[in-house]
Parts: C-alpha cells; sequence; structure tokens
C-alpha cells in the first residue's frame, strides 16, 4: 500500500482538531471535504499578493491572470483535457451545469428527447427538467437495478434504440449509492446516436483518476471542494463544442472559451486554491505514487504524478471500502444501498449510504454526531434514487464517506458507537 496516511494527515490542519476532547472524525466527505496547507497558503497569497480583477496591465492584475491560468492548467492535467481553455470555473457544479443547460438547449427543438437517470444528484436532475419544460422537450428514465444497484445497459439500449435522444445526463459515481458506471461504455452506445453525453464526475473525481478523452463524453463537471478545494465548480467541454454553443454573457466578456461561459468576476482565490489541490496531488503522487506511474506511460510531468496520486488513492479506499461494509454487515438490522461484495469493490467509491430497520437515520446521524462523528442524512440530493428504493418517507439514508485521509482506526469508532444505535 503507497498511502502513508499519517503522513497526509499532517497536511490537513482541521484534522488534528477536537471539540470537548473528542476528535472530529470527518466522514461527511461526499458533501465536502477538508483542505491540505497547499491550498490555505494558495489562498492567502493570492489574497495578499495578486488580489485584483481580471485583464488589467498592472502588477497584480498581470499576476493574478497567471494564477487563473494555472489553475485551468493543473485542471485540465487532472482530467486530461487537451488543453486549458477546455476547462471553465464556475461557483459549483449545479450552478455550471444550468448556465451550460440553457445553451446546449439552443441546439434542441420541441419535441426532442432528452435522458436522464434515477442515480443522479439534483444538480444533473433539475437543470434539465427546467429545460424540458421551458422547451418541450421529452424526458426518458434510466432506472438502476435494485438488486445490483447498477444500471441495465441492455435498457438503455433499448432507450437510445428509440431515437431522437438529444442529450444523456448520466453520472460518473453515485453520491447516495457509491456505484462507479461504466461512462465510456455508456458513451460509446450513445454516440452511436450522436447523442451528447454530460457527465456529472463530482462523486469521482476524489476517488480515482479521471480522464476525459478515454471517456470520449462531451461535457463533465466536478466541485473541488469534493477533492480537498475551496468551494468552487469546473466544467470541462469538448473545445470545438464550446466554441460553438451560444453562451450567456455580457457583452464585453470574451467571445472564446473559457472566458464566455465565466460569466462576471469569479472567486479567484477560489482558483488559486484549486491550484493548491493540484500542487498537493501533484506532492502525493510523487511521493506515494511512484509504482502507479508505469500505468500512464502516456502522460509525463506533472499530468502522470497527479493520475498516479488518485490511483494510489483509489487503492487505500477499498480497503476502507471493506472495512466499512464488511463492519456494517455485522449489524443484522441494517440494509446497505450499494454495492457490498467485495469482489466487486472496483466498481464503486467508499461512499456508502444504509439504512436501520425501524430506525430514523436523523437520529442515527445525531448519535454520531454527539461523539463527535460526522456523517450525513436524508436524501442528500439524490432524491431520485431514494424515491426509486422507496425510503423517502421513513428519512432517506444515513450516508459515510471516507476519503484517503481517514484511517481504519476512524471507521472502527464509527461502528463501535453505530452498534450502540442499535
Amino acid at each position: 500500500m503507497a498511502i502513508q496516511v499519517n503522513t497526509i494527515r499532517e497536511q490537513f490542519p482541521a484534522l488534528s482538531l477536537a471539540d470537548e476532547g473528542k476528535p472530529r472524525i470527518y466522514l461527511d466527505n461526499p458533501g465536502g471535504t477538508q483542505v491540505p496547507r497547499q491550498v490555505l497558503n494558495r489562498m492567502e497569497n493570492y489574497l495578499i499578493q495578486t488580489n485584483a480583477n481580471h485583464a488589467g496591465v498592472f502588477r497584480t492584475s498581470v499576476e493574478s491572470d497567471k494564477v487563473l491560468q494555472e489553475a485551468h492548467q493543473g485542471m485540465a492535467e487532472l482530467l486530461n483535457a487537451r488543453n486549458a481553455d477546455e476547462i471553465v470555473f464556475g461557483a459549483n457544479m449545479t450552478t455550471l451545469t444550468f448556465a451550460v443547460s440553457r445553451s446546449i438547449g439552443r441546439l434542441l427543438n420541441r419535441g426532442d428527447t432528452i435522458l436522464l437517470t434515477h442515480m443522479d444528484h439534483e444538480g444533473n436532475v433539475g437543470p434539465w427538467m427546467h429545460l424540458a419544460r421551458d422547451l418541450g422537450l421529452k424526458v426518458k428514465w434510466l432506472k438502476f437495478n435494485l438488486k445490483t444497484y447498477e444500471y441495465d445497459l441492455n435498457e438503455l439500449a433499448e432507450l437510445l434504440s428509440e431515437g431522437n435522444v438529444r442529450l444523456a445526463a448520466i453520472n460518473y459515481a453515485s453520491n447516495c449509492l457509491g456505484t462507479v458506471n461504466d461512462v465510456k461504455t455508456i458513451t460509446e452506445m450513445a454516440h452511436q446516436s450522436d447523442t451528447i453525453v454530460f457527465v456529472d464526475a463530482v462523486q469521482y473525481v476524489p476517488h480515482g483518476p479521471a480522464d476525459v478523452q478515454n471517456l470520449g463524453c462531451d461535457f463533465l463537471v466536478c466541485s473541488p471542494y469534493k477533492f480537498f478545494g475551496p468551494h468552487q465548480g469546473v466544467l470541462w467541454g469538448k473545445y470545438e463544442l464550446l466554441q460553438k454553443l451560444e453562451s450567456y454573457k455580457v457583452r464585453p466578456a470574451d467571445n472564446a472559451p473559457p472566458g464566455k461561459y465565466e460569466t462576471g468576476t469569479q472567486s479567484h482565490e477560489g482558483q488559486a486554491g484549486t491550484l493548491g489541490v493540484i500542487e498537493y496531488l501533484e506532492w502525493l503522487g510523487e511521493s506515494m505514487g511512484k509504482e502507479y506511474q508505469d500505468n500512464f506511460k502516456e502522460f509525463s510531468g506533472r499530468r502522470k504524478n497527479l493520475h498516479a496520486a488518485m490511483q494510489a488513492i483509489q487503492e487505500y479506499e477499498q480497503i476502507l471500502s471493506e472495512r466499512l461494509i464488511s463492519g456494517l454487515q455485522m449489524f443484522p438490522d441494517v440494509q446497505i444501498a450499494g454495492i457490498s461484495n467485495k469482489k466487486d469493490f472496483s466498481r464503486r467509491v467508499p461512499t456508502v449510504s444504509f439504512t436501520v430497520k425501524n430506525k430514523n437515520p436523523q437520529k442515527i446521524a445525531q448519535k454520531l454526531a454527539d461523539e463527535n462523528i460526522f456523517v450525513w442524512h436524508g436524501h442528500n440530493y439524490a432524491l431520485e434514487a431514494i424515491r426509486l428504493m422507496g425510503v423517502e418517507d421513513s428519512g432517506g439514508v444515513i450516508r459515510i464517506g471516507p476519503v484517503h485521509y481517514n484511517t481504519i482506526q476512524e471507521i472502527d469508532r464509527t461502528l463501535e458507537v453505530l452498534g450502540t444505535c442499535l
């Protein structure tokens, strides 16, 4: 195992905090992660040294623009985009999706069909439902199997074969079920019908290497605050599509991507912090990812280190998944909502949702919170998944989401406290 978790934890100041003698155990990571020192340093340095608006000729503006360009380049390398102009920053994934959905809508006609899924976060559902209502579009739904918690690609083929599906909005990993979907195959199937593929990768990017060129999709969105950065959103799109689409912008704004989509003044300090994430992951790839670098022979420099880092993270997190899921399976009243067979853990991230027979999820989350263990409960914005599983009226699910800075000991402590709640 390459990950040296104690060394990693030293990079995150928040992980050393305690309240009334109880250490904080951060298992709320699917909703947002803690940040390393590189992020804090980048944001502080930006606000002190280079705090200015865009495109001035004076020193702070020139230096600010350099930082923003570096941040775009860093995200391009993390996602393996062709170039930095394919990276668009925004407030968050949902806001970016609402914005670009309007632009994509200009390519659609009344009566066209869009494909949504019952596994997605509302951020990749709500914007498209609004678009469908506004433009008179038809909506088809792809369900997931309630036994396997995965899509049936035969069902997808049938939905696509009916024709006129102009856009498919799918997710890379479920923020509720933890399932990692075969985005490459789904994209290949959709492109046979000239369908635009829009991928929500918010829950995947913190947990494994992402390669948009290999996936072949048309758009992909993610959120730096879910992978150890500040509150930001990032949209990647194929340059030719970003150039083709008409963006909603003010007249003086750039006419070329990414500027045509980065409406108004951006969070420059947020972009600087995102660059700090890239620097942290580069450090991790250099120091703990060497054994994985040969898996990315087509890459070089920082791009190789970033992808090696994410593969090291992926391997370590499977250990956390096994410990957490096997522990939950010891409780007879617990029902895991997701892949729970060890041999299939490569098709899930460590985000684990579950219900407890005759127990309210909020009360269990509160008992864990009383011991300074942070977990989520409810629908977690995965409304369609919660409804399909039939648990909305009973309060949704409890969601535990470790990442690579969590320890086995934290998982064990969580299971110990959970045992007193059942």
